[in-house]
C-alpha cells in the first residue's frame, strides 16, 4: 500500500494548483486576458438572449428602411445593409466563433494527447508508426486543404470543427509524447507497475495527469487560432453560412458593402475589434498559464 501511495506522490495535487493560481494571478496580462475572455463569454452567451428579449431584435431581424443607420440609443453599433442590428449580430456571432474555437481545441487536444501518450509509453513500432503518420499530417499544406475540405463538405459549424480537429492534433501529440518519454522511466511510474497497474491506468492516471501543464497551455492557445481560422474561412464564404452570424461572415458582409454610399467604418471596426480582443486575450491567458505551470520557461526567456 505504501508503494501505491508513492506512485501517486508526483501527481498534481491541490497545493500544486494553488501555487499555479498564485503565480498566474501575478501575471497582469494573463489576468487581463482572463477577465476579457470571461466578459466576452458572458455578454455573448447571456447578454445576447437578454438583449433580444428586451429589445425584440433578433440577429436575423431586418428593417430595410433603417439600412446603414448610425450608432444610436436604438442601435448601439448601428445597422448593416439589410437594416440588421450590428450589436446583436456580433453577440450571436461571438457565440458561434467561441464555440468553434473551444470545441475544436478540446477535441484536438484529446485526440493528440491519446496518440502522444500511446506513442511515448508503448514505444517501438507503435511509436514509429504514429509519429511518421504525425509527420505526414504536419507536412501537408494546411490552407489549400482547408479550402478543399470546406468546399467538399457542406460549409457550416460542424464542418469547421472537423477541419480544425483533423489538422490541429499533431502538435499536441508531439508535446505529450515528449513529456511521456521524460516521465515513463521515473520512480513513480515504476512503482505503479510494481503494484500491478495496467498500462492504460498508468497512461491515464499517472502520465496524462503529469502532462496537464502542456495540455492546458496548448488548448488555450489553440482556441485563439481556431477563432481566427473560423473567421478566415467564414470571410471567404466557406465557413458559417448566413443568416447565422459569425465574426468572420459579419466582416465579409461589411467588406462587400464597404463602398456603399451610406456605409460606415463601424461595420468593420466592431466585429474586427471583438475578434482581435478575444484572440489576444486567449493568447495572454496561454502565456500566463505557461509561466505559471512551468516557471522555468519564464526564467529561460
Amino acid at each position: 500500500m505504501a508503494v501505491a501511495d508513492t506512485a501517486l506522490e508526483l501527481a498534481p495535487s491541490f497545493s500544486y494548483w494553488n501555487m499555479v493560481w498564485t503565480r498566474f494571478r501575478k501575471h497582469k496580462l494573463a489576468m487581463f486576458g482572463t477577465i476579457v475572455v470571461l466578459f466576452m463569454i458572458l455578454v455573448c452567451f447571456v447578454g445576447a438572449p437578454v438583449y433580444t428579449a428586451l429589445s425584440g431584435i433578433d440577429y436575423s431581424s431586418q428593417n430595410l428602411k433603417d439600412r446603414y443607420a448610425f450608432p444610436s440609443a436604438q442601435h448601439w453599433f448601428g445597422t448593416d445593409d439589410l437594416g440588421r442590428d450590428v450589436l446583436v449580430r456580433i453577440l450571436y456571432g461571438g457565440q458561434i466563433s467561441i464555440e468553434v474555437g473551444l470545441i475544436a481545441a478540446l477535441a484536438a487536444i484529446v485526440l493528440g494527447s491519446l496518440i502522444g501518450v500511446i506513442a511515448g509509453y508503448i514505444g517501438g513500432w507503435v511509436d514509429e508508426a504514429l509519429m511518421r503518420f504525425t509527420d505526414v499530417m504536419m507536412s501537408l499544406p494546411y490552407l489549400p486543404l482547408y479550402l478543399v475540405l470546406a468546399m467538399a463538405f457542406t460549409p457550416g459549424f460542424w464542418t469547421l470543427i472537423f477541419i480544425f480537429i483533423a489538422f490541429g492534433w499533431m502538435g499536441d501529440a508531439r508535446l505529450v509524447r515528449g513529456v511521456v518519454l521524460s516521465l515513463k522511466n521515473m520512480e513513480f511510474v515504476e512503482a505503479a507497475r510494481a503494484v500491478g497497474a495496467s498500462p492504460w491506468r498508468i497512461m491515464g492516471t499517472h502520465l496524462l495527469l503529469n502532462s496537464m501543464a502542456v495540455i492546458i497551455v496548448s488548448t488555450t492557445l489553440a482556441v485563439g487560432g481556431n477563432i481566427v481560422g473560423e473567421a478566415s474561412l467564414s470571410y471567404l464564404g466557406l465557413g458559417i453560412q448566413p443568416p447565422m452570424p459569425s465574426w468572420g461572415n459579419i466582416l465579409q458582409n461589411a467588406a462587400e458593402f464597404m463602398f456603399a454610399p451610406r456605409n460606415g467604418p463601424w461595420l468593420i471596426f466592431y466585429p474586427g475589434f471583438f475578434l482581435f480582443l478575444t484572440v489576444l486575450s486567449f493568447n495572454f491567458m496561454g502565456d500566463g498559464l505557461r509561466d505559471a505551470l512551468d516557471p522555468r520557461l519564464k526564467n529561460a526567456n
